[in-house]
């Protein structure tokens, strides 16, 4: 049975009803409560569950329990409009040498191995993963919200507050420190158990950046629920900001994060002397920022 879209959202939304009461403001709670993650997250213990999950995947399958659901459900709240996000894209370098010297099975248990760890620490730092390209993560993590209620469709709609006033460092500052247990997670968690199990040392580059970011919508996805077709919206991110931070990525040395120019102006203090800017040339990097024409400045955190 065919059962249209808004349908189909009556229906989940009846059924997770108390869940939504729960979290009734829920963008901006998650906003506030993530603020100091890094303070309360223990860094020895992610490297220790994140090396018995890799010595099982060694053994046997990875267990990839990893949902989207979460990702397409926070970007329905911006369908067919523009939001500014942090992005975040982290790959593993080297890759395509792995793959000729290494089988497949070997290959594809590594990266599915990395992709699950990776996920795993994006959402401990409140991000969400839009999708994965062959051997790279690409995420995105929402940093500022106004909940702004729509009396005239009687349900809350979240749109982005447009307002630099409020902003600071912490907010992106928790990104960063997302991106520093990526590393030390992969240096100090995952190579130690690849290397008892002759796999190759893995090395990362990370690429951020900050920016408006189109919401749009590729159709649709059907599940069956209960003999009914659910049709859900398909939606992805088009921008130039998501275009850039994957380009830039490339740019980073092995285990360090780059991030753009966008994403520097919104660090104060301490933060912004951890990291140098890039000498680029335009034969090197021909991306310019779009309001002054002038070469898009990236920086690499200093080591």
């Amino acid at each position: 049975m065919d059962i249209h879209y808004d349908t189909v959202m009556q229906v989940i939304r009846s059924e997770e009803i108390k869940k939504q009461r729960r979290s009734e403001n829920t963008i901006d709670n998650q906003f506030l409560n993530k603020l100091y993650l890094d303070a309360i997250i223990d860094i020895e213990s992610v490297i220790k569950d994140s090396q018995v999950r890799i010595w099982k995947s060694l053994k046997a399958n990875p267990e990839f329990n990893i949902s989207l659901n979460e990702s397409q459900k926070i970007l329905e709240k911006f369908m067919e409009s523009k939001i500014k996000l942090v992005i975040l894209n982290i790959d593993l370098v080297g890759s395509t040498k792995m793959a000729f010297n290494l089988p497949i099975d070997r290959l594809t248990t590594i990266i599915r191995a990395f992709a699950q760890e990776m996920t795993i620490l994006i959402s401990m730092y409140g991000g969400y993963v839009l999708k994965y390209i062959g051997d790279a993560v690409l995420a995105f993590f929402v940093v500022d919200t106004d909940e702004i209620k729509d009396s005239d469709d009687n349900e809350n709609k979240v749109k982005y507050s447009s307002s630099n006033d409020n902003f600071d460092s912490l907010p992106y500052s928790n990104v960063i420190s997302c991106a520093y247990t990526m590393i030390k997670v992969v240096q100090e968690g995952i190579n130690p158990i690849l290397n008892q199990n002759d796999y190759p040392d893995l090395k990362v580059r990370i690429g951020i950046n900050f920016g408006e970011i189109a919401v749009v919508m590729y159709g649709v996805d059907m599940d069956e629920y209960n003999n009914m077709i659910l049709k859900r919206p398909h939606l992805d991110l088009i921008g130039y900001t998501i275009s850039i931070v994957v380009k830039m990525t490339s740019l980073a040395q092995p285990d360090h994060i780059v991030i753009g120019e966008e994403l520097y102006g919104m660090f104060e203090g301490k933060l912004k002397d951890t990291f140098k800017q890039l000498s680029l040339t335009r034969d090197l990097w021909n991306y310019s920022t779009e309001t002054t024409g002038k070469i898009y400045s990236i920086y690499e955190n200093i080591a």
